[in-house]
């Protein structure tokens, strides 16, 4: 590996050394205090103190690879979750359902805030400009394992002694050679076991309620409402247990630089690199829209920070899933399509997706298009929602209070209806983190899969040859994308319409409508062009593909003069022209009819497919 010349002699020491070989004496590495921290003596750092030293270009070595900053941090959404406009909307009706319980949101999203006693803030503009540096960089770089709290609800505790003064902070690396560079302005103590563990993320990241969980009978079942389990799905996975597979939190939302670099802007000047144990503080994940929402609407955010974020989503999505398809050789539209089988695989260390599930759902979506329109569908999106179908497969969980079906009410939910999230591969049978519902059943060796299988089929129909003395190009164009949004049309409509604490709800739905509203996001995309048969031929006769002679509207329904393909005279609209949506009898989600009184699906030369006789689903 190329390496920059050295002109100190410093070392980082990033394997075994030991606490008595630090900068700081070893008495100072854990605080005498044990239980969550509640309020400190010693306030955290101001963001933007720390990216006076932690933000600078990447070295020579690392000029073409993602920023290794740790002042990239400031694009996440970590950084910025005081400043997400759901999150605040979500509080405002938790608040009203149950009045003082959430402090643990403000406790997670808003540290500063809840340390310096404003916890129980319910609105963005409760908190004072500090507190919006939300999830900050000392709340996990003073962050310890005091060995008595458990993870969850971000009981997280804080080394508050001083050390020449001051807190010291956490890191990969210790500073053993005197005659190297200068040491950094703060003291330093190596962690090699906390910082980088899954256990540090699992502080925030599983969220129990004070609701007691009820089974299909309303009945307790022993435990609290399990709102998030995105730790304990890792804990339980393939990837907690050492071996071959094993991997953190970290490995994937903070990659290893893969070149030598620095943690501090002097030492990336002077070219004194680590050989390794440099983390990416880009924290990237899948909430690409909530991020430019931030953006748009906080004069605080960071925005070139962001910028850089979003430009590196659609890569880190393609990591989530694999789609595997076992397509047909081809199609007869004679016949339809018996069985199109796919397996959609999680590939990451937890539910596929995880964490706050109100709003959010992903799903298959499958087309097939001849001549760029659709005959076969299922799963379509129609700019807002999901439009249903008999065959649609998706994967959320959806909780409710048991007793009245209230939904997307945090701290009302006391049952899940179903959870058909994706488990992570090996994940083992618990009462915490197992599907609800018969979408799954476990293996052999008694984990659940980290897979789904599915198959579609598709009925016969009929569709008119565009091009009629031109076989070359009869082909069925067939795609599978895996998409997932974060936040539906109706889950913003909620949180304006069940808001009567503030407008914190109306003031969500418009930031994302600004934005354009709800946008799905691709996970994983399968296609596939193969030959097609069965088609059609047009009828004979004035050209219009109706067979009759004379109207001359070139609409193809037989009737005169309108032109608008809807079967009403001139002047007048209807719903039912062009569209392909929901299903049939025989085709079970099947985007298309077939055939019908209005005769079969026709495609006029140089007009659209029209298919005759459906009607749009309107929601």
């Amino acid at each position: 590996m190329t390496t920059l010349p050295r002109p100190w002699a410093v070392t980082f020491v990033l394997g075994a050394v030991g606490l008595a070989a630090l900068w700081v004496t070893a008495g100072s590495s854990r605080p005498a205090q044990a239980s969550p921290t509640e309020s400190l003596q010693n306030p955290l750092t101001l963001d933007f103190q720390c990216s006076g030293c932690h933000q600078f270009a990447n070295n020579p070595l690392a000029e073409d690879l993602p920023p290794h900053a740790p002042a990239a941090y400031f694009g996440t959404l970590m950084a910025n979750a005081a400043r997400d406009p759901v999150f605040w909307a979500g509080v405002a009706l938790a608040s009203d359902d149950y009045p003082g319980e959430t402090e643990d949101c403000v406790r997670c999203h808003a540290p500063r805030a809840f340390l310096e006693g404003r916890g129980d803030a319910i609105a963005m503009d409760e908190l004072i400009p500090p507190d919006f540096n939300s999830v900050s960089c000392e709340v996990c770089h003073r962050a310890i394992d005091d060995g008595v709290t458990p993870p969850g609800n971000a009981r997280f505790v804080l080394d508050d002694t001083l050390v020449d003064g001051e807190p010291a902070r956490r890191g990969p690396w210790g500073y053993v050679d005197p005659e190297g560079p200068p040491l950094p302005p703060h003291p330093i103590i190596q962690d090699l076991e906390f910082l980088p563990s899954s256990r540090m993320c699992g502080t925030c990241h599983d969220v129990t309620t004070g609701r007691a969980r009820l089974d299909d009978q309303g009945a307790p079942i022993g435990v609290n409402f399990n709102e998030q389990r995105t730790y304990s799905e890792w804990l339980g996975s393939v990837y907690a247990q050492p071996g071959d597979e094993a991997q953190t939190c970290q490995d994937c939302h903070m990659a290893l630089v893969e070149v030598p670099a620095a943690g501090c802007m002097e030492y990336e000047n002077i070219g004194e690199f680590a050989e390794s144990g440099a983390r990416r503080h880009l924290m990237l994940g899948a909430n690409m829209q909530a991020l430019r929402v931030i953006a748009d609407n906080s004069p605080g955010a960071n925005g070139n920070a962001i910028d850089v974020a979003l430009g590196l989503f659609d890569e880190f999505l393609a990591t989530a899933a694999t789609l595997e398809v076992q397509f047909p050789a081809a199609v007869d539209l004679q016949a339809g399509i018996d069985a199109l089988d796919v397996r959609v695989t999680n590939n990451t260390g937890h539910k596929l997706p995880t964490g706050y599930s109100e709003g959010r759902v992903m799903w298959l979506e499958v087309t097939a298009r001849y001549a760029g329109e659709i005959v076969w569908s299922s799963g379509l999106w129609d700019g807002a929602e999901i439009e249903q179908d008999s065959q649609l497969r998706s994967y959320e969980g959806v909780a409710q209070r048991w007793a009245d079906g209230t939904r997307n009410h945090l701290l009302l939910n006391d049952h899940w209806v179903h959870d058909t999230r994706i488990p992570p591969k090996g994940l083992v049978q618990d009462i915490q983190t197992d599907p609800v519902g018969d979408r799954y059943a476990p293996l052999p060796d008694d984990t659940w899969p980290h897979y789904d299988d599915h198959s579609y089929a598709f009925g016969p129909v009929s569709v008119v040859d565009v091009t009629p003395d031109d076989a070359s190009d009869d082909e069925l164009e067939l795609e599978l994308r895996l998409l997932y949004v974060i936040n539906t049309q109706s889950y913003l409509d909620q949180l304006r319409d069940d808001n009567d604490v503030n407008d914190a709800g109306q003031a969500v739905h418009d930031m994302y409508m600004d934005d354009g509203g709800p946008a799905p996001m691709v996970l994983s995309t399968a296609a596939v062009t193969v030959p097609l048969t069965g088609l059609e031929q047009p009828d004979p006769g004035d050209g219009d593909g109706d067979g009759d002679p004379g109207d001359g509207d070139g609409d193809g329904d037989g009737d005169p003069g309108d032109g608008d393909g809807d079967g009403d005279p001139a002047g007048m609209t209807s719903e039912s022209g062009g569209e392909a949506a929901g299903g049939n009898d025989d085709g079970g989600g099947c985007g298309c009819a077939v055939g019908g009184a209005g005769g079969p699906l026709t495609l006029g030369v140089g007009s659209l497919l029209l298919l005759l006789g459906v009607r749009r689903r309107r929601r």
